[in-house]
């Protein structure tokens, strides 16, 4: 149990410190508010009215999902290459195998054009 206990005050003076920076923020910041600052930002262009419940493509759907899976596939590369040395021969052959996969998906989507804005 108390190895717990570095644990347990990391989080302490983490929300301490979370909970102060907010009330800070909230006490001495400036309170000046105008008209401009009122209005609903989406991604710098004027607001358009309409329905809000447009549909999507799916499209944007797919291309959000492939670059979560590739990043998250690269993202398992960074402890191979901090333990590359110590794995030796076995740890490139099985990173060689894993890139093989991972080129295999990546040209399965661009074949099935999965990438190609209509």
């Amino acid at each position: 149990m108390s190895n717990y206990i570095p644990v347990l005050l990391f989080l302490v003076a983490v929300l301490g410190l979370t909970g102060l920076m907010m009330a800070m923020v909230i006490f001495l910041g400036p309170k000046r508010s105008n008209p401009d600052k009122e209005l609903p930002f989406e991604t710098g262009s004027a607001p358009s009215p309409g329905d809000a419940r447009e549909r999507y493509p799916v499209h944007f759907y797919l291309v959000a999902i492939l670059f979560i899976v590739f990043d998250i596939e690269i993202a398992f590369m960074y402890p191979w290459a901090v333990k590359f040395r110590q794995l030796g021969l076995f740890g490139l052959v099985e990173m060689l195998v894993f890139a093989a996969i991972l080129m295999f998906g990546w040209f399965y989507i661009i074949k099935r054009g999965a990438l190609k804005w209509k």
